[in-house]
């Protein structure tokens, strides 16, 4: 029987248990997925991510009903789904069907049918419903976000004001591409009417000009991707990819021009996006007339982490994602969990004058500083490196990521720069000679400490006018050696480079 998401069923008000994996299944427009996440941590780790493209919302505004192909194919994706969650021990599994399911005219029946297959409620959510979450996956990857979120789904797109990771209005819109295909054509000057229609409604729209946009969707993520190869961005990574929006207005006009074998031949373009990527490219444009955005930031996610987000307690909502996970990380790779704030506070005296914002990236890195101990020693840098440099952690710009990815790497390989590929261009010099300072710092600190906390407790760094020096007070002395003598003068050598980089005060 199909259910629609009230204040009574809706699964954020469900009893949690403390621990355990969350399955979320998404019945959206263009595909079926399921990701079932670890626990409800702050910046859980995914155990599972699949999809299956089916295409519900096919032909939805020319008979109002669900396509029949694509629903035999949903039912038989939504059983299997549901069956590997349930072996996966997720203690909790939602089944959440958007636009066209809520639409469709046989949607109820789609419903009844899904829910004895997969042997679970599916809850409908409201165009409303869909539009918050879709606004708090945004939210959570960057609580500080502010601006406009917009979640371009097959059959909908979600736009919604965030201030500060708060939400404020909000529209769902009938303007997915899938509403606009009919055996695989559009009508453009149609598609845009209606777009321009559907946009020109929203009360609340102009006074949400000027401030970023947050585009979210696999269609609007293609976008990207394809400005990414243009123009040759040296980090592969769409979510936090941050572009003026006036190039993104002219890559959506080029493309939503394009015939569907020009864009088979462009690099970066999926080819399961060829069909719907002219239109999505045509709403991309209409949305960047309407907001005229000062830029625009990627995200990755959107509805079903804002599920997970809407399930997490205040108190873990409040939480860094970025020290989160690097504490996660930390705490189950290092060789002691205490190392990481062991490591941030004996850094202390070297950083006395950073902001609080370099500080979070310090720190960050501290909890990442021994995750390559298991590896060849051959091997440490490189696989350390990559691993923090591709990190799935949120509340991270790329600049960011790759600074505590070359902290990483230089606490492994020393003085030894990284490859040619590392996108070190992403850093300005200053940058990116503290990294590597803070990089040869830590390489000290755990030379000196084994990874083990309680012996950094012996010594204690200082800056002299000289430069970096150890403090080694009672039986600090012991542990000093010739190789503790090396890394203290690489550590004071990268100190100096970075001193050199900084303006006079």
């Amino acid at each position: 029987m199909r259910r629609d998401r009230s204040q009574n069923d809706d699964p954020a008000t469900l009893p949690l248990p403390p621990a355990g994996r969350i399955g979320v299944i998404d019945i959206g427009s263009n595909s079926v997925r399921l990701v079932v996440f670890e626990a409800r941590d702050r910046a859980p780790a995914v155990l599972f991510n699949e999809r299956t493209l089916c295409g519900l919302g096919r032909g939805l505004a020319n008979g109002g009903r669900l396509n029949p192909d694509a629903v035999a194919l949903a039912l038989a994706s939504l059983e299997r789904y549901a069956h590997l969650a349930r072996a996966m021990h997720a203690s909790r599994l939602d089944l959440l069907a958007t636009s066209a399911v809520r639409d469709a005219a046989d949607g109820a029946a789609f419903v009844a049918e899904a829910e004895r297959r997969a042997r679970s409620p599916v809850t409908v959510l409201t165009g409303e419903q869909e539009s918050r979450l879709a606004a708090l996956g945004v939210a959570s990857a960057d609580p500080d976000a502010t601006g406009t979120a917009g979640d371009l789904g097959g059959g909908s797109l979600e736009l919604v004001q965030l201030d500060g990771g708060r939400i404020g209005g909000a529209a769902t819109l009938a303007v997915g591409p899938l509403r606009f295909l009919d055996n695989g054509s559009f009508d453009a000057a149609a598609a845009t009417s209606a777009m321009d229609q559907a946009l020109a409604a929203i009360s609340w729209i102009d006074r949400a000009r000027h401030q970023t946009f947050y585009p979210v969707g696999g269609a609007w993520r293609a976008l990207a991707r394809i400005h990414m190869r243009q123009h040759d961005y040296p980090l592969d990574i769409v979510h936090g990819y941050a572009m003026a929006a006036g190039d993104m207005r002219n890559l959506a006009r080029a493309i939503a021009g394009m015939s569907h074998g020009s864009l088979g031949r462009m690099a970066g373009v999926p080819r399961r996006r060829i069909e719907t990527l002219p239109l999505a490219a045509i709403l991309m444009e209409r949305v960047l007339l309407r907001l005229q955005p000062s830029r625009l930031v990627f995200s990755s996610f959107g509805l079903r982490e804002g599920h997970l987000y809407d399930l997490m307690d205040e108190t873990v909502r409040r939480q860094d994602p970025l020290i989160a996970t690097a504490r996660a990380v930390g705490h189950r790779e290092n060789r002691s969990a205490a190392i990481g704030q062991a490591l941030a506070d004996w850094l202390a005296p070297l950083f006395s004058t950073e902001s609080p914002h370099d500080r979070r990236l310090r720190l960050a890195a501290c909890h990442l500083a021994d995750i390559g101990w298991r590896n060849h020693p051959d091997r440490r840098a490189d696989h350390a490196r990559d691993r923090v440099l591709y990190l799935p952690t949120l509340g991270l710009r790329h600049d960011e990521r790759v600074f505590i990815a070359l902290a990483v790497h230089a606490r492994y390989a020393g003085a030894s720069q990284p490859p040619q590929d590392f996108p070190i261009d992403l850093l300005t010099q200053e940058v990116g000679k503290r990294a590597v300072f803070l990089g040869q710092a830590l390489r000290l600190a755990l030379s000196l400490s084994g990874g083990m906390p309680d012996i950094l407790a012996a010594t204690r760094p200082t800056l002299t006018g000289k430069g970096v020096a150890l403090d080694l007070p009672g039986t600090g002395a012991a542990i000093m050696d010739e190789l503790i003598g090396r890394r203290l003068v690489a550590a004071d050598k990268a100190y100096q480079a970075w001193r050199a980089e900084q303006p006079a005060v």
